[in-house]
């Protein structure tokens, strides 16, 4: 059995455990599919993971930076009380059409404000709207932005936010120094301001399994 099998069935033994199965997700999922969405949605496992994180945050207020079609969303969202609320931004219109569907389906859209543009257009809006902080901030967008990304996480932020940042390892290729893939040099950038910024204290995880070898950051605004 070479590695990455051994992954997806772990993935999968996990999931059969631990993650009752799930009706809705999984047509979520099929929707998303069906529309052509690239698969980039966290796994089941990765899901729940965000759902108790928000949970043992206590989490009011979401922000989610990179929507596509909602699956990580609707975990949060499960996470929230009653008066919870997600922002989640979104590029592209037609991911945010299916996003919005997957949102209903799952009942959790009065839950949800989903905003469609440009991901630091929108935080620069939101900025001037005067929105208030974020208790737990997830950034899942494109890659090359995640130092900015990171930088309006924490104008939206307030001692005790939790920030979390995925596909950070990138298949091992943020030891390449050299690497020229825009991607890579994004993250790089990410955890060298990570590094240097005294205002959040911040960890780095990695995963194997169904979606192969990545990870997350997890970090904490500090008092």
């Amino acid at each position: 059995m070479n590695q990455t099998t051994t992954w997806d069935k772990v993935d999968q033994y996990i999931t059969e455990r631990l993650i009752p199965q799930d009706s809705v997700l999984e047509e979520v999922l099929s929707a998303n599919q069906q529309a052509g969405l690239p698969p980039f949605d966290v796994s089941p496992s990765q899901g729940k993971f965000l759902n108790l994180l928000v949970q043992m945050k206590g989490a009011r207020r979401i922000l989610e930076i990179g929507t596509l079609g909602g699956y990580s969303t609707i975990w949060m969202a499960r996470a929230l009380p009653s008066d919870g609320q997600i922002v989640t931004l979104e590029l592209d219109p037609s991911h945010a059409q299916v996003a919005g569907a997957n949102f209903a389906l799952a009942q959790v859209d009065d839950l949800i404000e989903l905003r469609i543009g440009d991901a630091l257009g929108q935080l620069s809006q939101m900025k001037q709207e005067g929105v208030e902080p974020f208790d737990f901030i997830f950034i899942d967008a494109d890659k090359p932005n995640n130092p900015n990304y990171l930088q309006w996480a924490l104008q939206f932020s307030r001692p005790g936010t939790v920030i979390i940042g995925d596909n950070v390892i990138r298949e091992g290729e943020i030891i390449n120094k050299n690497s020229k893939d825009p991607r890579v040099v994004g993250v790089r950038e990410f955890y060298d301001l990570l590094a240097e910024e005294p205002r959040i204290s911040a960890t780095a995880i990695q995963t194997v399994g169904s979606k192969g070898y990545d990870g997350f950051v997890l970090g904490i605004v500090n008092s």
